[in-house]
């Protein structure tokens, strides 16, 4: 296969699917997309590993894919992680500046930085990041890079992001066992914020509500840092379940039928229109009305965006949302989507898509690529570039936060 020397690979580990997106970084900064690839996800569960040697076998299949049509072959991955296990707070942290000239230097930043990770978690649980919102210099507030400034007392407002340690290094194994290095883990919803979200959204404010097969995520951004992260634990295959007893029809059939008729407002059903919908153990096929399935699909989106409201309005920031809300993920895609959530957020509801870069846009200008094409450019804007990433070779940047690598050294 050929070489390319700046070379960034996400990886996206689903409930529902396993996705890989590899992307080249030309000179000037931009990202082109070489390869993806795709394979179904059956060794999770709302986001959890649950079956290694499947979620194992999912990855190299996507990994093959998405190498065959780079034509690269790729040796290290920034990976996304999510779940009802993740749990977030706000946290703050204080320093003294000492320097005689009263500079502030980046090790300044970086002991505030590890004062706000001074927090007390249970011993099951693992930072996964520490995400500043903004820097106080001497009573300033709203600094986002204070490295160069003067003052004697810097502190740091930052949202801490936890999850339990177990899940996490689940995921390193089976990324391991693939025969992947696992350069960076992040966030997933904070990784389809990258691909999603336009800069005036993050400063106005928005939620990001990510949409996946077990799980709903939420992120809210204001001032242009995130505030406040949430699990639902409801998500896309819970309507396909709904659906598959509903119509009496097979869960894989049902996952067909949403994906072809399925609509999220019964409202905008037509009268006459019917689809074939197969019957359970051999038994014929029976035409079905489609406002009959909008029927069924619509409570329950209902019931996840009410879920998320409320998750919403626990947070200080629900009135602060002037850009409103934008949803992207898999379960974005079903028609009616966006009106539905107008009327229960009753706030500017818009589909996520994934921008800012070239190459093969067209197979991945979908919401179900959101986290994948997200992972690239945070690995990018985070230093998790992969020089030489590509052959067989195991050279590369190894950017795992320390203790995790430290509790995951058995595995490396």
């Amino acid at each position: 296969m050929a070489s390319v020397e700046h070379v960034i690979a996400g990886l996206d580990i689903g409930t529902t699917k396993i996705g890989m997106v590899i992307g080249e970084v030309s000179e000037d900064g931009s990202i082109n997309v070489l390869g993806v690839g795709q394979a179904n996800s059956e060794g999770l569960r709302k986001g959890v590993v649950v079956n290694i040697d499947k979620t194992v076998k999912a990855i190299e299949k996507a990994r093959q894919e998405a190498e065959l049509m780079a034509g690269i072959e790729i040796n290290s991955v920034v990976v996304g992680i999510a779940g009802g296990h993740i749990k977030s707070i706000n946290s703050k942290g204080v320093v003294a500046i000492t320097n005689q000239n009263n500079e502030i230097m980046q090790e300044d930043v970086d002991r505030v930085i590890e004062q706000a990770k001074a927090i007390a978690i249970p011993m099951d649980r693992e930072i996964i990041h520490v995400l500043p919102q903004e820097f106080i210099v001497d009573e300033q507030t709203g600094i986002k890079e204070p490295v160069g400034m003067s003052g004697v007392r810097l502190e740091v407002e930052a949202h801490v992001v936890t999850g339990a340690i177990t899940s996490a290094e689940n995921i390193y194994k089976s990324v391991e066992k693939a025969g992947l290095e696992v350069t960076d883990l992040v966030l997933e919803p904070l990784a389809s914020s990258y691909a999603v979200l336009t800069d005036d959204e993050k400063e106005l404010g928005v939620a990001l509500i990510d949409m996946g097969g077990g799980t709903t995520d939420i992120a809210i951004f204001f001032d242009d840092a995130i505030r406040h992260t949430a699990v639902v634990g409801l998500g896309g295959r819970n309507v396909t379940s709904d659906i598959a007893i509903g119509i009496r029809t097979p869960l894989e059939q049902a996952e067909e039928i949403k994906k072809k008729h399925g609509i999220a407002l019964s409202a905008k059903v037509g009268k006459d229109e019917y689809f074939e919908a197969p019957g359970v153990g051999g038994r014929e096929s029976r035409e079905i009305s489609r406002s009959i399935l909008a029927s069924i699909i619509e409570p329950r989106l209902e019931e996840i965006f009410s879920l998320v409201h409320r998750e919403i309005k626990r947070s200080e920031f629900a009135e602060m949302l002037g850009a409103g809300i934008v949803i992207t993920g898999g379960g974005a895609l079903l028609e009616g989507m966006a009106e539905l959530a107008e009327q229960v957020f009753d706030m500017p509801v818009r589909i996520g898509n994934p921008r800012g870069f070239g190459g093969l846009a067209e197979s991945v200008k979908s919401p179900v690529w959101a986290t994948g094409v997200g992972l690239i450019q945070y690995g990018l804007q985070h230093g998790t570039h992969l020089h030489g990433n590509s052959g067989k070779s195991k050279e590369g940047i190894k950017r795992i936060f320390e203790k995790v690598k430290q509790l995951f050294k058995d595995y490396f």
